[in-house]
């Protein structure tokens, strides 16, 4: 289903969600961190999703084994270098990953600014070695209260000049995006673009919240929208995109099953939106999986799915001018 005419991109791809099962194995058994197993097979059922997990905080704990390997910047360059050398080699043209410094710096005290330069720092090193085009997103993770919020920010911000948005995710529910309105006053002001997970966990109010409290040009998730007609009406004239993640979504049970999904739904009312894999290291799918099965299962036609990924790279924070150059670039090699 993927178009290789059209460039492929991914806007919702969390960089601590794909790390791979055997740098996991190779960093604990460098640093002598004790791991379920020492195999990738006896490993994976401790890290993928196989079925549903009861709820996306129950899906969050599957990062245990990811985050307890990150014991220093260079572990953290490694699996940053990595996300791009993979998203390459499912074909990707251009990437955003996106990070909280304080989720990573959090198991062995890491300076979370450190987190920051020491990932920037393996993006950019892949970038230049493969060809893929990647940008970076930092996440305010919002389970640890406004207050960590705040000192996150702060060592986000130190390092601006690597990033392109920035994001806030986690628990929707006890965490509410209008607390966070000075959070992205500031994100603003730096000249930032704004993402913000909603509309997952919770439903419809937490997305017009992320729009009308934190200045979301974007969000992720999102597909509750569809309980407001109002709101789906808003997103489709205002062209404020959806990070669509169907088997994630799948994963964390916010959604029965892939033909529950309100995706299709979504579409057919004009909504833009662009299909992601959200954690690929949890839930064991690459992009094309989402194209090639997950899309279809939710009903949407392949024009639509065409059309996904089109709308990919007008929603991708990335100038007119850069954009052009993804596509001149796609059309060589197709001239190929």
């Amino acid at each position: 289903m993927i178009d290789r005419s059209l460039p492929l991109v991914e806007l919702h791809r969390h960089l601590d969600g794909s790390i791979r099962l055997q740098t996991i194995l190779e960093l604990a058994a460098e640093h002598g961190i004790e791991l379920p197993a020492n195999t990738i097979e006896g490993l994976a059922p401790y890290v993928h999703v196989d079925d549903s997990e009861p709820g996306l905080m129950a899906f969050l704990e599957r990062f245990e084994h990811m985050t307890a390997v990150l014991v220093d910047a260079d572990a953290c360059r490694r699996v940053a270098y990595e996300n791009v050398v993979d998203a390459g080699m499912e074909g990707i043209d251009y990437i955003e990953l996106r990070y909280s410094p304080w989720f990573m710096a959090e198991s062995h005290g890491m300076n979370p600014a450190e987190v920051m330069e020491a990932c920037a720092d393996g993006v950019r090193s892949a970038e230049r070695d493969t060809g893929v085009r990647a940008n970076i997103i930092g996440i305010l993770s919002r389970t640890y209260g406004v207050d960590v919020c705040m000192k996150e920010l702060d060592a986000i911000l130190a390092h601006r000049d690597h990033i392109v948005g920035v994001d806030l995710a986690g628990d929707e529910f006890r965490y509410p995006a209008h607390l966070f309105k000075d959070h992205f006053e500031r994100v603003r002001d730096a000249g930032l673009h704004v993402t913000i997970h909603a509309g997952e966990a919770d439903g419809s109010q937490s997305v017009w919240s992320a729009i009308r409290d934190l200045g979301a040009e974007r969000i992720g998730h999102g597909f509750r929208a569809i309980e407001d007609p109002a709101l789906v009406e808003y997103l489709a004239e205002q062209a404020i995109g959806l990070e669509v993640c169907p088997t994630s979504n799948l994963h964390t049970s916010t959604v029965d099953n892939y033909i529950s999904h309100p995706v299709k739904a979504l579409a057919d009312q004009g909504v833009k939106f662009c299909l992601n894999t959200d954690d690929p290291g949890i839930s064991a799918i690459d992009i094309e999986h989402e194209y090639r099965v997950a899309a279809p299962a939710t009903g949407l036609s392949e024009a639509q799915i065409r059309q996904s990924q089109r709308q990919g790279l007008e929603m991708a924070f990335l100038s007119e001018d850069e954009k052009s150059g993804l596509q001149r670039m796609v059309a060589q090699r197709s001239a190929l």
